[in-house]
Order: structure tokens, then sequence, then C-alpha cells
């Protein structure tokens, strides 16, 4: 019982939840650099830009705009807007790793009877994961919106110049309404939402985004630990650590299942979060994106990208989970 309680205290330190922090933020670093290609290729395909709406469908499509962009940039076409990902990715997984963490054991009260302290549950595992993806997109999300629109960029003569991480926010905080008509007979309007708090552009699609945090990262760690608990359980008070490959194949098909569960959510939330290209005036709303995209594809349009979604995700997820233990076991954890 007291290595147990030394093992909970030591869990619960600053010192713990640092190091497994910077574990998450490196790992989540190395899965992205692995997958930026195919990242750049589904977010043009998620937000239908018109210029590569002819190749989504297919894996053969994904080549095909994958070798259409390496052709136009070479392979900072490819990696273009991955400055805003690694900015975003090392907080980002170091924040959700952390939280996870740190929120699995405190989620039951010791009052709890019925409910020990250290007891697993596939409801703790799936809550642990949601509320440590809802606390690490809170605190990135602008960079997220950032990264978005420097892909989906899909010209370099669009700007005057490849997108730039400054350039991108300084469009995304200046980009205000086209008014149709002439200044000098334009009848005056109330200021709209942008107008009067501009930092809220930086937050386009942020609730759907917390929507859909909640079963990518629930199931995704619900997964994760399940299939860890099921297939190297704790035997006599010792537990079974996986190897690398088993961890890369249990974080492959947690990322699988959970990208199919939370995909609809994504396609949705990447169409408002380039809405100020197209509508720079006001909030789109949930209703009326999701609305677009079902009369403008039907149910098939909140899958778009999905295979390629699985191309990126089954590597991604797999490394970033794998890589985040390789690197709590070099950090002493």
């Amino acid at each position: 019982m007291s290595s147990t309680v030394a093992s909970h205290r030591d869990k619960r330190s600053l010192d713990y939840a640092l190091r497994s922090g910077l574990a998450g933020g490196l790992a989540g670093c190395v899965a992205k650099s692995v997958v930026a290609p195919l990242d750049r290729v589904k977010i043009l395909f998620q937000a239908s830009n018109p210029d590569f709406q002819k190749y989504a469908g297919s894996w053969t499509g994904a080549f095909r705009a994958g070798l259409v962009i390496y052709k136009d940039g070479g392979v900072r076409g490819l990696l273009q807007g991955h400055s805003a990902t690694l900015l975003r990715i090392f907080p980002y997984a170091a924040i959700k790793f952390m939280a996870y963490d740190q929120w699995r054991p405190n989620l039951f009260l010791s009052s709890c009877s019925y409910q020990l302290p250290n007891t697993e549950s596939n409801f703790r595992r799936f809550a642990a994961g949601a509320l440590a993806g809802m606390t690490s997109v809170t605190f990135t999300y602008p960079l997220e919106l950032i990264r978005v629109r420097m892909a989906f960029n899909s010209r370099i003569s669009d700007t005057a110049g490849r997108p730039s991480f400054l350039r991108a926010i300084h469009h995304i905080y200046h980009e205000t309404a086209l008014s149709s008509t002439p200044p000098s007979t334009a009848a005056p309007r109330p200021k709209q939402l942008f107008e009067s708090f501009p930092i809220l552009k930086f937050y386009r699609g942020f609730t759907l985004t917390v929507a859909g945090m909640i079963p990518y990262a629930g199931t995704g760690f619900l997964v994760w630990d399940l299939c860890r608990a099921t297939f190297y359980p704790t035997v006599d008070g010792k537990a079974q650590l996986p190897g690398v490959g088993a961890d890369l194949a249990i974080g492959a098909v947690s990322g699988a299942i959970s990208q199919t569960v939370s995909y609809p959510f994504e396609v949705v939330r990447r169409r408002m979060q380039v809405g100020g290209l197209t509508r720079p005036d006001r909030w789109l709303g949930w209703g009326e994106t999701t609305r677009a995209v079902y009369v403008s594809q039907g149910w098939r349009g909140f899958f778009v990208g999905l295979s390629i979604g699985y191309l990126k995700i089954i590597p991604m997820t797999g490394i970033s989970f794998a890589a985040w233990q390789v690197f709590k076991r070099m950090l002493g954890l």
C-alpha cells in the first residue's frame, strides 16, 4: 500500500507533471513532423480549397494533390504551415499528456466509499482523456487557427509571397468585411462583433473544437489505456510494460477509432476556421456551416478527406503515444 501511495504522490507532484509535459511535447513534435505533408493535403480537402477539390475522395487523389503542391512549392510547399504547427503542437501535446496524468487520479474523490481512489474504470479513462484534450485546446487554439490559415493558402501569389506565421497573424487580426457598396454611398452600419473584439477572430470554430475534442481525446485515451491494461495487465503488483512496437500498434488503433468517431466535427471546424477568408465580417455558426457542408456534398461531405486522415492519424498517433512512453522513460518517469 505504501508503494502505491508513494506512486500516487509522485505522479501528482510538480516535478512529475513537468517531466510528463516535456515528454508529451517532444513526442507530439516528432509525430507531427512525420505526417506534416499529409496534414497539409488533408486541410486543403477538409476546407474545400477550390484548387484541390478535384483530388478529394481517394488515396490516389491525395497523392496527386501532394505532387501538385510539390511542383508548385517544393518541399517547403508540403511543409507550409508547419512552423505554426510546431509552435502549437509542443504546448498542445505537453498540456494534453500532462493533464491526462493529472486528471485521471483525481477524477474520483476518496470520500466515495464505493470507488477506491486508485480503481481504474473506462469512464475515468474516457473522462480524463476528454478533459485533457479540452484543457490543451483551450490554451493553444489561436495557434491552431493560424496553422490552418497558412496551410489553406494554396497559391503563393495569393498573398504576394509565401504565407508566413506573422503575416497570417496580421491578416487574421485585420480582416474585415468586403462591402459591395461604394464608400461614398455606403450607409453607416453598427459595429460587428469582430470589429469590437478583434481577438475573437483567433477563436473561429472554438466551441465546435471543444465539442469535437470530447469524443476524440476521450476515445483515444480510453482505447489506449484499455488495450494496455487488457494485453499487459498488472500481475502480483508488478506492471508489465509494453515494448515500443506494442505501444505503436495500440496508439495506431486508438487513433483510428477516435478519428472515425470525431471526424464530422473536424470537417465542420475546418470550414469555420477558414470562414474569415469568405465571411470575414461575422462568426459562422455550427448550424450554418453544417448545413452548407450537407447541401454541397451530402452526408459524404462530413467524411471528405477521411481516407487521408487515416493515412495520417494511424502513424501519427502511434508515434505520439510510443514516443511519449520512450521520453517518459528517458526522463525517469
